[in-house]
């Protein structure tokens, strides 16, 4: 399957030039008589979703034995059905006239029995794509996958594609994995981008966790390809539609002129402001994620959201029990948290950033503190820093880049990089 749509970081797409790319990745899966699933992202993810759904279904639905539509949910909590019509741009209550004829399913992916087992990936496979240091991890993986998909015969990725702190670039075949997956493969390639370390990952294109993500691609026999969007502001820079892969990797390309801010000099206090689409800090950690590396040694890293009162509407239980540390911590005594999820773990790792542990004392390489609704003796129970958000003066960080502070308006897609370099590379 060749790759059709364009894109340019520096001019947004027409509508006439989206609907002709909408309309010519329908006719490239010859919609005629199939039953098409398109398997979308949730809330968490700027794209126009429902312009593009509506799109799809004007040029699909006509002709196809049936068009339906999967949350890619991976971890995240089911949405309602007042959050779908939000996500899906109608009015509520109207879906049925605004999409007639569509389903549209959450991801379940603790239910056991909402998934199939499509092919294991071997410890030897797995092993390859380990740091050496740290192969011992390496085991046979079980790859799952909602089942609902082989009740179809095509099935179309439609989401964005931004960098990413877990595989360099999201979208693509992080749809399946770990987006409609089980938690076997979802767990374990998020542990492995926590070994790699956020910093070294994210806005690389061909990471060892895409590679292992391929590898399960692999393994998915139904019919598939990829509607993938790169979005600038309110509007679209460029819109791919090919084979799963090779959409993701247009994609990727123009991401990287898009989504990447360079800065001259590490920061010494950023005020990371994460949107109201992230509404818990498992998600609202972006605003950690696509700073770090910009933060100077010994600097702090405020994640500012006032409307953020949960840690993890899912996890939160179990990052309670364990905190925020850096890798090492978790590495030195694993034998503490070996039973603990490894994508909880990763998560920890990830928002504590870079960092030292030996003779039983973590040294974080930056500071992360939380101007949210969190109250304080939560947040320094789970290792964190508090700042009561309603004493922050955004001012303070408006425009003092020279004098080494920042404030992000919208955090968490934006990734920041210093021109000559990241300062992380000497830990």
């Amino acid at each position: 399957m060749n790759v059709s749509g364009t894109g340019r970081a520096d001019q947004a797409l027409s509508d006439e030039q989206v609907a002709g790319i909408v309309a010519e990745a329908a006719a490239g899966i010859a919609p005629a008589g199939k039953r098409i699933l398109v398997v979308i992202p949730d809330h968490t993810r700027s794209c126009p979703l429902g312009l593009v759904t509506r799109l799809l279904h004007q040029a699909i639905a006509p002709t196809a034995a049936k068009l339906d539509f999967l949350i890619a949910l991976g971890t995240h909590p089911p949405m309602t059905d007042a959050m779908i019509d939000k996500l899906l741009g109608v009015e509520p209550g109207r879906r049925a006239e605004a999409l007639p004829g569509c389903e549209v399913f959450n991801h379940e992916w603790r239910n056991p029995d909402a998934l199939a087992c499509i092919g294991r990936l071997a410890s030897d496979e797995v092993a390859a794509q380990i740091p050496p240091e740290c192969r011992q991890f390496a085991r046979d993986i079980d790859v799952t996958i909602n089942k609902r998909i082989f009740d179809y015969d095509h099935v179309m990725i439609c989401g964005p594609v931004f960098p990413h702190e877990v595989v360099g670039f999201s979208g693509g075949a992080k749809y399946f994995f770990p987006g409609i997956c089980g938690p076997e493969l979802l767990n374990f390639f998020h542990w492995l981008g926590a070994l790699i370390t956020c910093p070294k990952i994210i806005g690389a294109k061909w990471t060892p966790v895409r590679k292992v993500l391929h590898m399960a691609l692999d393994m998915v026999e139904v019919e598939n390809s990829a509607l993938c969007m790169v979005v600038q502001g309110h509007d679209l820079a460029g819109l791919y539609h090919g084979s799963t892969a090779d959409a993701w990797s247009a994609a990727v390309d123009l991401s990287d002129k898009t989504h990447v801010t360079y800065v001259d000099k590490p920061l010494d206090s950023i005020l990371s402001r994460a949107p109201e689409m992230y509404d818990d800090l498992w998600v609202g950690a972006k605003c950690m994620y696509k700073m770090e590396s910009v933060v100077a040694d010994g600097g702090e890293l405020i994640i500012y959201a006032p409307h953020i009162a949960e840690i993890s509407v899912v996890h939160g239980k179990i990052i309670r029990e364990i905190g925020y540390h850096c890798l090492p911590y978790f590495l030195e005594q694993w034998e503490r948290f070996e039973h603990y999820p490894w994508g909880v773990l990763a998560h920890s790792t990830h928002v504590r950033g870079i960092g030292e542990y030996s003779g039983g004392v973590e040294r974080p390489r930056i500071r992360v503190t939380l101007a949210t609704a969190i109250g304080e003796e939560e947040c320094l129970a789970v290792n964190l820093g508090y700042r009561d958000p309603a004493t922050i003066d955004i001012a303070h960080w408006q425009g003092h880049e020279a004098e080494g502070r920042l404030y992000v308006p919208k955090a968490g897609e934006m990734l920041y990089k210093l021109s000559n370099g990241p300062a992380w590379q000497k830990h």
